[in-house]
This record gives C-alpha cells, sequence and structure tokens, in this order.
C-alpha cells in the first residue's frame, strides 16, 4: 500500500508484493486474461506474454478494468481486435470510462475491440469452455468463472446457495479474502475457510489479499493443509 510501512509492506518477502488480482487462462490453443488491472501492462511484460485471445471482466470496477488501454500492443502485433466479454454492467462501465475506443471516429491507434455481452449462460472461448458463476460484492452482482475443474471468484462476499451448487465438484478454488476482520464486500479470512470447507473442494488458494491479513508466510503456517495463499506469478496446472 503507498505510503505504509507496515510489516508486511516492508517485507523482504517476494511473495508479499503483490499487484492487483488477475489471472491468464491458457489451453493448448487459447489464452485468456481474467481482468485488466491497472497493473496489467507490468504483468504482461513480467510474464513475457505474446498473445491474448480475450479479456474476461469480473465486474466494472476500476482496479478490475484500469488496464484495459494497454490491450493497443496485442492488436499492433496480432493485427486484430480484442475479444473481450462482461455484463451489461461492466461493458457500461467500459464505454464510459474507454470512450475514445468506441467513438464513431476513432483516433489512430486506440484500443481496437470487439465487444461480447455475457449473461449467466455458459459459454466458449476457443477451446476453454466457461461457466458463469454470480457472487454479491456486497449489493453489487459480480460474475465468478469456472473452467472445467477451475473456479475463479473475486470480490464477493456473499455466494446464492444456487451458484455455490455451479462451484461445487471444483478440483481447484481460488476465491478472494482481504483480511482476517470483516469486511462490508469482500470475505474475511474466517468466512473463506467457512466456504470452501463446505464446499469441500481439495485445493485452494485465496487471492485479492491486502496487507492487513499479515505476512505470507506466517498466514500460510496456519491455514489447513489444502489452503494456500496465492502469490504474484503462481502457476497452477489443472
Amino acid at each position: 500500500m503507498i505510503a505504509c510501512d507496515c510489516e508486511v509492506c516492508t517485507s523482504p518477502d517476494k511473495k508479499d508484493k503483490r499487484l492487483r488480482p488477475s489471472i491468464m487462462v491458457q489451453s493448448p490453443k487459447t489464452t485468456i486474461v481474467v481482468d485488466t488491472t491497472p497493473d496489467f501492462r507490468y504483468q504482461m511484460l513480467r510474464e513475457k506474454v505474446k498473445n491474448v485471445d480475450a479479456i474476461l471482466f469480473t465486474h466494472p470496477h476500476k482496479d478490475h478494468i484500469a488496464g484495459l488501454d494497454d490491450v493497443r500492443a496485442f492488436n499492433f502485433f496480432n493485427k486484430r481486435k480484442m475479444d473481450v466479454y462482461a455484463n451489461s454492467l461492466t461493458e457500461e462501465a467500459l464505454k464510459r470510462e474507454f470512450g475514445y475506443a468506441f467513438s464513431d471516429k476513432k483516433y489512430p491507434g486506440v484500443p481496437n475491440l470487439e465487444l461480447n455481452t455475457i449473461t449467466l449462460d455458459p459459454f466458449s472461448i476457443g477451446d476453454i469452455a466457461i461457466i458463469p458463476i454470480q457472487v454479491w460484492h456486497l449489493k453489487m452482482p459480480v460474475l465468478a468463472f469456472r473452467f472445467g475443474k477451475f473456479t475463479y471468484v473475486t470480490d464477493a462476499n456473499k455466494i446464492d446457495d444456487e451458484e455455490k451448487e455451479k462451484i461445487r465438484g471444483s478440483g481447484t478454488f481460488v476465491v478472494n479474502v482481504l483480511r482476517k476482520q470483516s469486511h462490508i464486500s469482500h470475505f474475511s479470512l474466517g468466512e473463506a475457510i467457512r466456504l470452501v470447507q463446505e464446499l469441500e473442494i481439495p485445493t485452494v488458494y485465496f487471492t485479492h489479499i491486502s496487507h492487513q491479513l499479515g505476512l505470507h508466510q506466517a498466514i500460510e503456517a496456519e491455514l489447513p493443509d489444502n489452503i494456500h495463499l496465492a502469490y504474484d506469478g503462481l502457476t497452477v496446472q489443472v
């Protein structure tokens, strides 16, 4: 956190150095990025990503959409539009925040985007099948996504029972945990542990972690054997 001198923000452990949460999902034929955070450009440079087939959005908050402008590099090198998948709520925010990319008269070099509206109906991007799951970020509906046996939930503090059934049976589950104390719109550590125990998922990673949770090494040691803290650059095979 900017200007913070707490033990997490000053930790030398690279696993305590966290950028904003996003994931990249890859099959042999398709690459999808979920959310373009303000750190999107650096994340793509750090991981040496040469191609992204589509961007998939969870919700319209700035920390999940702000980096979209930088897809223009993929437009340039791959000579095609970037497919963007979002619900109508997020589409409205994208058009508002990046109006120049949707103008009838576009300035040369702006991001070239192809909007695809999604709902809770399953769909596919390339050879990757996707099941949208609605979760609640206080009162905002947020999309979580299941890719085969892998499910990703960010920015949530409540999941309705029928939507939990879409998660059940996952082999790997990534879910947001902000801190140990309760929060108005994110799962706390205890809430998230109870959720994954209810769903009986064998491998779990906590993400969207704030410096208020504590040191990576210390919290990791407190967790059940099947639950871990995610960290920047983590790769999971599913």
